[in-house]
């Protein structure tokens, strides 16, 4: 009876390995008709993973071969999940085949992004469909499927690697910087799908709105010089307009002009006026974490590459998103000449300014040039004074959208903190919370939203420490 029994057993596993070995001849078949998404194999982990079907593949597999194949595979794939922005993925290689299918700028996604789907010819869609289908053969060697095939073919011959290796599952680290809540629901997607021709019309969308290529998954931007050009941010600010507390009139107006931004209808852009700490920063890049589902993506200039901007705007003219240019802290001496590069930007040229950009700034003076009172003219000076005075105040104006971030005053100030610490959690009695906030208020100069952040942050802490001891 025993023996019967064990004989099903190996009948059964004999025939799911077969079943397994026919799927990855199948699949590699497959990869040799991708004509316009081959780019998605293209990388280290994705030709690492091929080597290793091909030693699958084979009538006789060697042991050696295998087994150095999947070691290397499994190294690719750790590398680029702790290295790339994947797909929130359990199986490392379908997070990674994904993630590239998605990021990938091919004929196909690049015309989408920059023309619409109306661009794309049949015969064009019909080559994609076939692509799609390959793809989705290796989509669908998971991880479990592959560790299965290697350890059958390894292990008789090299018994001593009977535990050499686990399934590739769960290799993003658990810090894995920024999620893209659209990005994963769209692998979820292909995960259920039966078919991934159905996929057509849910990539163009994606592509349509938040554009290809392998810094269209980061909302956050910063331009680092021409040398170094783009640069995505793994590590966004995660703040919420809902952390900005007593400034929902101030987040109503910039919210409005967004929408309209959004909607490609005309809209301003935007200097936001105020004394230091008032939230002007925060709430620029809470704006963009409230709308970067709706391909929203922020580019961080810094002052002294403001002289870029034209570089910067040719490179993001025709893309998807609706990208805001962001210049914090913006001032200049009277001797820094950059100005003029940006109130060419703000008023327009011969070259009209692409419909996908905006600029915001912030600062803390309403006079965003340094004004001398030699300025204001003297007989033995400029003949054209006035002028002058004139040309140093207007950057300010060409700004349509001009939003002041006032200091609170002290009641302000105590509901800041009290919407802080009830979002911290924090169950102190409202005359003991106003009663030290307003001590803290006493012993640091200024009264601003940042400051109610920092006595919360203390209050926290202590209240945490004193919980544990």
């Amino acid at each position: 009876m025993l023996l019967t029994i064990f004989a099903e057993v190996h009948s059964l596993n004999s025939t799911s390995l077969g079943t397994s070995h026919q799927s990855v001849v199948t699949a590699l078949q497959a990869t040799y008709g991708i004509t316009l998404l081959h780019g998605v194999l293209a990388g280290s982990a994705g030709q690492a993973v091929l080597s290793l079907l091909r030693v699958l593949a084979s009538p006789e597999p060697r042991a050696q071969e295998a087994a150095t194949t999947y070691s290397s595979a499994f190294r690719e794939l750790a590398s680029a999940a702790n290295r790339e922005a994947l797909s929130a993925l359990p199986d490392a290689w379908q997070a990674y085949l994904f993630a590239h299918l998605i990021d990938n700028a091919n004929l196909w996604s690049t015309m989408i992004e920059r023309r619409g789907s109306t661009g794309v010819t049949s015969a064009l869609r019909a080559q994609v469909q076939h692509d799609l289908q390959a793809l989705h053969l290796l989509f669908q060697l998971d991880a479990q499927k592959l560790w299965q095939l290697t350890c059958n073919i390894v292990t008789p011959e090299l018994p001593a690697l009977r535990d050499a290796w686990v399934p590739w599952y769960d290799l993003v680290p658990l810090d894995q910087g920024e999620r893209n809540s659209a990005r994963d629901a769209l692998a979820r997607h292909a995960v259920e799908s039966a078919d991934w021709r159905t996929l057509v019309e849910p990539l163009e969308a994606y592509w349509a709105r938040h554009g290809t290529g392998p810094l269209a998954h980061y909302r956050v931007l910063r331009w680092e010089g021409s040398n170094e050009g783009l640069q995505g941010i793994a590590h966004p600010d995660p703040i919420q307009l809902s952390n900005l507390i007593a400034y929902e009139r101030e987040q109503s107006l910039l919210k409005s002009n967004i929408e309209r931004f959004l909607a490609d209808l005309p809209a301003h852009d935007i200097l936001l006026y105020g004394a230091p700490g008032t939230g002007k920063s925060s709430t620029v890049k809470a704006l963009v974490n409230t709308y970067a589902d709706r391909g929203l993506r922020l580019v961080e200039v810094r002052k002294e590459y403001i002289g870029d901007l034209p570089r910067i705007v040719a490179k993001l003219r025709g893309r998807a998103p609706h990208f805001m240019l962001f210049i914090d802290d913006l001032s200049f001496e009277e001797h820094e000449t950059e100005y003029k590069v940006l109130k060419m930007l703000l008023e327009g040229t011969a070259e009209a300014r692409p419909a996908n950009m905006l600029i915001c700034a912030t600062t803390n003076r309403m006079n965003l040039i340094r004004e001398n009172f030699s300025d204001r003219g003297k007989p033995t000076e400029d003949v054209n004074w006035r002028d002058t005075m004139e040309e140093k105040q207007s950057l300010a104006h060409r700004f349509g959208m001009r939003v002041t971030f006032s200091s609170p005053d002290q009641q302000r100030y105590l509901k800041i903190v009290a919407g802080l610490a009830q979002q911290r959690g924090i169950t102190l009695s409202e005359e003991r919370l106003q009663e030290r906030a307003l001590r803290w208020e006493r012993q640091h100069t200024g009264r601003s939203g940042r400051m109610a952040r920092q006595f919360v942050d203390d209050l926290e802490a202590e209240l945490r420490r004193e919980s544990v001891s």
